[in-house]
């Protein structure tokens, strides 16, 4: 299993390429960049962390699908792969639609609109001379000039039945938002099927005190419960009666309930037990950590990317990488 390491969306703009060589140092295999509204954009950090650094695969994720044209974005990342062959996974997905909807950007049919997106883009990337007259993209004799030699694996960003299933038909493989668990996993991987890779995002806190973790933890948790993260909960004990991810729908309402008596996130986060934050996160000493990754690579992980918990980036990624000794 790969383990990666996510660039904090919130970290100084000034510190971001010193902390691509700090993870490339400590012995990450990659270096995943988020294009959250409205913190940074996902190619341009892929550039800099991919020209700041010598072997570490950066991963972009994820590009929303609504917010490029197909073309702009097969030219972009047919740069970055030119440049930095074998160096660059491509993330494209649906994007938050509260995001994409404050800028005009959500799709009438987000299902539709990824299908055509992932059908141009491989085209292009792969030197095709491509026209496409789709209900979302429509293109004409788009070619690029130069296609890359190492045309970039393009994973989708998605959640829920629908999407997944989109996901394992046009996919290299998929991108799946913390929390991941090993029940999520194997959710997920009825829906996908064998052969499909699944790279795992999690908050992520690793200290020789098992508390302190969690309370690091604890902080990155607080949006945990919304109703997006419903069928990454769905398949926990703790969630509720819940027969399978593709059932969710109505789920949570132990989990929901917690979330809407706590008032503010942070409440919420804070009183979660313990052994909930267990499984919400990768927590706890090196060997806690290392015992939770070898479950998750068990339960069909083929990638887990940390996103490291804690006020000081740089010191969280150190930890975190004791996990590798």
């Amino acid at each position: 299993m790969k383990i990666g390491l996510v660039a904090p969306p919130d970290l100084d703009v000034s510190r971001f390429g010193a902390y691509a060589c700090h993870a490339e140092r400590l012995g990450f295999d990659e270096l995943w960049v988020v294009e959250d509204c409205f913190f940074r954009g996902g190619i341009a950090q892929a550039a800099v962390a991919l020209a700041r650094t010598e072997r570490i695969t950066v991963g972009v994720g994820v590009l929303p699908a609504a917010a490029r044209n197909a073309a702009f974005a097969a030219m972009e990342l047919a740069t970055l792969a030119g440049m930095f062959p074998g160096r660059v996974i491509a993330g494209l997905g649906h994007g938050m639609p509260g995001w994409l909807r404050q800028v005009g950007a959500w799709p009438a049919s987000p299902l539709t609109l990824l299908r055509e997106y992932f059908t141009t883009v491989r085209a292009i990337l792969g030197g095709a001379r491509v026209s496409h007259d789709g209900a979302a993209v429509r293109l004409r004799d788009v070619q690029l000039q130069s296609p890359p030699t190492v045309v970039p694996p393009l994973y989708a960003g998605v959640r829920g039945p629908k999407s997944l299933a989109l996901a394992a038909e046009v996919a290299d493989g998929t991108i799946l938002a913390e929390p991941v668990t090993p029940e999520y996993l194997r959710a997920v991987r009825e829906i996908v099927g064998p052969g499909h890779d699944l790279v795992a995002y999690n908050v992520a806190a690793v200290d020789d005190s098992p508390d302190h973790a969690r309370a690091l933890a604890r902080r990155a948790l607080t949006a945990i419960g919304e109703p997006d993260w419903a069928p990454h909960l769905a398949p926990l004990p703790f969630a509720g009666e819940f027969a399978a991810l593709r059932q969710a729908a109505g789920s949570g309402e132990e989990f929901a309930a917690l979330r809407q008596a706590a008032g503010s996130g942070e409440e919420f986060a804070a009183a979660l037990p313990d052994e909930w934050v267990d499984q919400l996160a990768v927590v706890g000493t090196p060997a806690d950590a290392r015992a939770r990754l070898a479950e998750l690579e068990a339960a069909g992980a083929g990638h887990l990317v940390f996103i490291p918990a804690g006020p000081d980036p740089f010191a969280a990624a150190e930890s975190l990488a004791r996990v590798r000794a």
